[in-house]
């Protein structure tokens, strides 16, 4: 992939990873996502492979990207979902047309209708999103601790008490800067 472009940051989750295509919303914001060539590479890597996407595909993506981000931010604090967002939400997911099959190895992966068809890959991340939004997966959504950050993510722990979308990012800058300022306070 190209250096000129931040890397993804890739979860277990495929709706809460690509709501992480744009990360530090509170801050400076970073789109992960610039291009519709950097779209095609982040559902390559989250194995939603196509070959092309168009300028109007990037704005759908980016479009159930927010509304997965809106749903999810109310879903954290038990507040109501944003009609809009279920609207775009479901939307994106009838339109898909992606078949589920299993490998030889017994795992999930996905068959889209054409190596071409954005739809069909947002349609397996809506799905996925509302599968979560659902209550129907063993988890949480929560909100990352971090103040420029605050991305939506599933929180599969064990105690369910996680407090960063990353600990390699948002969680390491939390905790250095903790640890900075209490050097200030206490110098050697």
């Amino acid at each position: 992939m190209p250096a000129e472009f931040p890397d993804f940051r890739l979860g277990t989750v495929l709706a809460t990873s690509f709501t992480a295509t744009l990360t530090e919303r509170r801050g400076d914001a970073v789109e992960r996502i610039p291009t519709p060539r950097r779209l095609v590479d982040w559902l390559v890597v989250s194995g939603l492979a196509v070959d092309s996407c168009t300028d109007a595909q990037l704005d759908l993506a980016r479009e159930l990207r927010e509304s997965i981000h809106a749903a999810a931010t109310a879903a954290a604090t038990q507040d109501a979902l944003p009609a809009s967002a279920v609207r775009v939400v479901n939307d994106r997911s009838v339109q898909g047309r992606a078949a589920a099959v299993l490998t030889a190895e017994g795992a999930r992966r996905w068959r889209l209708s054409s190596p071409s068809c954005v739809e069909d890959a947002l349609g397996v991340i809506a799905a996925d999103a509302i599968g979560i939004l659902a209550g129907e997966r063993d988890g949480r959504l929560a909100l990352c601790a971090s103040p420029t950050c605050r991305a939506a993510f599933f929180d599969t722990s064990q105690s369910r008490t996680r407090r960063w979308c990353d600990m390699n990012t948002c969680g390491n800058r939390q905790k250095k800067a903790r640890f900075n300022a209490n050097q200030r306070k206490n110098p050697a």
